[in-house]
């Protein structure tokens, strides 16, 4: 297995040129899940992974419609007798560009300038997803298969995964496995290898406050008629307190203080203030003054303002006093806190502070709960070891702020841990205008993904 694992190790590196020719043809494809107007390039981008997978000689690839974007199914299995199995998950789609004009370079045409690869998808996750399958196939160019593996890559994962669970739930035997393995986290530095072991859930809605039955003249009427604009900004401005904490009443009444132990932990984590004010560009930073900052991000949950639209926002002036106020309201939670009951209590929070001149309205979009991984597992230890090979020091164990709700799909449908592990980086622009991908930590990345195959093995 030894020698294997050489020449696999051996076959990526002479590879790597290709590898990354290849990467760029995928990113070239507008994969933007949310625009109706890229419904084609949806069907290209799952048609070229499916073709990367029959390249691999896979036992069996197939595209499964569902009730939005198509899934890209594969798997192959080892001819050795109690083999593990992994369940590879990824997603082809991507985050739309705009604004274009923050960008220095075409979002779609991939530019290599430096060690740095700009593209949209590059980090998030295309990138990711190739490094899977170039492990695959450096493995399979060097010998046996010492694992039996499956790929589950769907196209819907920036618009929350709303028919994953449906598509899992119909395919519970094709998906069955020992665990799954999920790139779609990151890495802290190019020089600290890190596995998340917790992600916060998501519960994300939308508030609308109505006043009178259409847009006034604010001379007019102002004065007279509560501005619904203002009567949001007012209820918005009580869900914190002077401390930072959401007032949503029951808020962390199933939040459990993290042990003293984890608390140690996550202090070895380079993240205090120093790194969030340079990773932000904010002249401060603000919340819970009782817990450091990486605490605060992974391990308390939390209320934000993703947006707000109300009257006109034009260049030129217009006096109106706008008829109705929207907002895009986000929390993120931590295990034991349950979306609908965070539904509730933003429901009671409105009935509770609305003034009477105004109505309220909402809408729940999205929510999945919070996840915990096992850092015992086998999975989790065989990528432990892969990743100290690679980078020849002991990976950091992290929460994550975001959330991915696959892997409480995984928890709750095919009763599996995921290993949370990818090699993005927190300057990749993920989301943002100039998005990019390292291409040392990649090329890593891939190293660490084939060495985590033959520990598994071992």
């Amino acid at each position: 297995m030894s020698d294997q694992r050489a020449a696999a190790l051996d076959y990526a590196r002479s590879n790597k040129t290709r590898f990354l020719t290849e990467l760029k043809e995928f990113l070239t494809i507008p994969s933007i899940s949310t625009d109706p107007d890229h419904v084609e390039d949806m069907v290209k981008a799952a048609d070229w992974v499916a073709n990367q997978f029959n390249d691999l000689g896979l036992d069996k690839v197939e595209i499964f419609p569902t009730g939005g974007h198509p899934v890209v199914y594969g798997e192959l299995s080892s001819e050795i007798q109690g083999a593990p199995t992994v369940l590879v998950y990824g997603h082809y789609d991507v985050q739309p560009a705009e604004p274009l004009e923050l960008w220095t370079t075409d979002a779609f045409k991939p530019v290599q300038r430096g060690d740095n690869l700009y593209a949209r998808g590059a980090s998030d996750m295309k990138g990711q997803v190739i490094a899977t399958i170039k492990a695959l196939e450096a493995v399979l160019k060097s010998g046996d298969l010492p694992i039996n593996i499956k790929f589950l890559i769907e196209g819907e994962e920036e618009i929350g995964s709303p028919n994953l669970g449906e598509f899992i739930s119909k395919h519970l035997d094709m998906l069955s496995c020992d665990f799954a393995l999920n790139p779609d986290t990151g890495m802290i530095a190019p020089d600290l290898p890190t596995i998340t072991y917790a992600l916060r859930g998501l519960a994300y809605f939308e508030i609308r406050i109505d006043g009178p039955d259409h847009d006034l003249h604010s001379g007019i009427y102002g004065g007279v008629v509560h501005n619904p604009a203002q009567a949001l900004c007012e209820l918005i401005a009580g869900m914190h307190d002077d401390d930072g904490k959401v007032t949503l009443p029951g808020f962390y009444d199933q939040v459990s203080i993290i042990s003293d132990d984890e608390r140690n932990e996550l202090a070895r984590l380079p993240m205090g203030k120093d790194f969030y004010l340079q990773q932000t560009g904010a002249p401060a930073l603000w919340g819970e003054s009782e817990y450091t900052p990486v605490e605060r991000v992974g391990a308390r949950p939390t209320l934000e303002v993703n947006g707000i639209y109300s009257g006109f926002t034009g260049e030129v002036s217009k006096t109106v006093l706008p008829a109705w106020a929207m907002s895009k309201i986000s929390t993120r939670l931590v295990p034991d806190q349950d979306p609908e009951q965070v539904h509730k209590q933003l429901v009671q929070y409105l009935e509770n502070n609305t003034p009477e001149t105004v109505t309220f309205k909402v809408k729940s979009l999205v929510g999945s709960p919070a996840s915990i991984s096992d850092q015992e597992s086998a999975g989790v230890k065989a990528m432990q070891d892969a990743m100290q090979q690679v980078w020849a020091k002991k990976p950091l164990f992290r929460r994550e702020g975001g959330s991915v709700p696959v892997v409480v799909l995984f928890m709750e449908l095919l009763k599996v841990d995921s290993v949370n592990c990818g090699f993005s980086l927190p300057d990749d622009n993920a989301h943002s205008p100039n998005e990019k991908l390292h291409l040392p930590t990649w090329i890593n990345g891939i190293d660490t993904i084939i060495n985590f195959i033959y520990n598994l093995a071992l």
